[in-house]
């Protein structure tokens, strides 16, 4: 279960290099514009859960995945690190050569993803990286059980259609909270063109109190979060700076980033907070 990204305008000449059916999903992997993408579903072609560029492979193809490393901007050393969806392995590739001593953990509910994203998208991980094929919620309940804590967690875990919904409740991010460290950071990749995007924002809001919410194009959204409140802007400044080098290999750096940082609360405050008895994503998601 995993990203999600969408293409403008499709081109006609799409070559399919591989199908797979697995017990959760049809993954179809083709290239197209230069560019080798995975997607869970045959009939939208605008959905892409992994892309990576033949030419320069090693960098982001998607916005949200560079705004995802943002988080790295209120931790830029982070030592444990969790991340759960998988699609293409884009972000535990480039976070474990970033930080080859770090421990990586990488929760993946489906095994046919894992070995689509070895076999067509160059996934290898090195000995610090973990991988686990099992429901992200029962990692993360499994986890909090054992005091397991992390410094920085990253939520990328979407099917064919959005985020799953026992992934979008405040209860699950209640458990998500108990795995962080006290200076702990999240990073979790949402849309913002449906009115689900209120729900998830009052329910982000509820358990993490004020976050970093950047926002690009018409859809991407990714909230930063920190347990012990955000760092100021000039702080942020200082480790995009510490990070500048190690960014621009993955084709961007500070000068698209940072301007994307806000605490704008942009939403319906109204908006109830989505919860294990309350999370209809299927309905409020029709709006795109």
């Amino acid at each position: 279960a995993l990203l999600a990204s969408f293409m403008t305008t499709p081109s006609t000449a799409m070559n399919i290099i591989h199908t797979e059916k697995s017990l959760y999903r049809n993954i179809l992997v083709y290239e197209e514009d230069e560019q080798r993408c995975m997607s869970f579903t045959r009939h939208n072609r605008t959905a892409r859960q992994s892309c990576q560029s033949l030419d320069e492979p090693d960098q982001f193809v998607f916005s949200y995945t560079k705004m995802m490393m943002g988080a790295l901007y209120l931790n830029p050393h982070p030592r444990n690190i969790l991340i759960v969806g998988l699609g293409g392995g884009v972000l535990p590739t480039a976070l474990s050569r970033m930080f080859p001593d770090a421990g990586i953990d990488v929760v993946e509910i489906d095994p046919a993803v894992v070995k689509v994203a070895r076999q067509f998208f160059g996934f290898n991980p090195k000995p610090n990286v973990r991988v686990f094929e099992e429901d992200g919620r029962v990692f993360v309940k499994r986890a909090g059980k054992s005091s397991q804590r992390y410094e920085l967690i990253m939520l990328d875990a979407f099917d064919h259609e959005y985020i799953p919904e026992h992934l979008l409740t405040r209860e699950f991010l209640l458990e998500v909270k108990t795995l962080l460290t006290a200076d702990g950071v999240l990073a979790a990749n949402t849309f913002s063109s449906s009115r689900l995007y209120h729900h998830e924002s009052t329910t982000y809001q509820s358990v993490f109190g004020l976050f970093y919410n950047l926002r690009v194009e018409l859809k991407n959204r990714v909230v930063l979060a920190k347990m012990d409140g955000l760092p100021l802007r000039d702080a942020i400044e200082r480790n995009a700076n510490l990070l500048e080098e190690k960014l621009k290999l993955l084709g961007f750096g500070g000068d698209w980033l940072m301007p994307l940082f806000s605490t704008d609360r942009d939403w319906n405050h109204d908006a109830r907070v989505l919860t294990d008895q309350y999370s209809p994503s299927n309905l409020l998601n029709s709006a795109f």
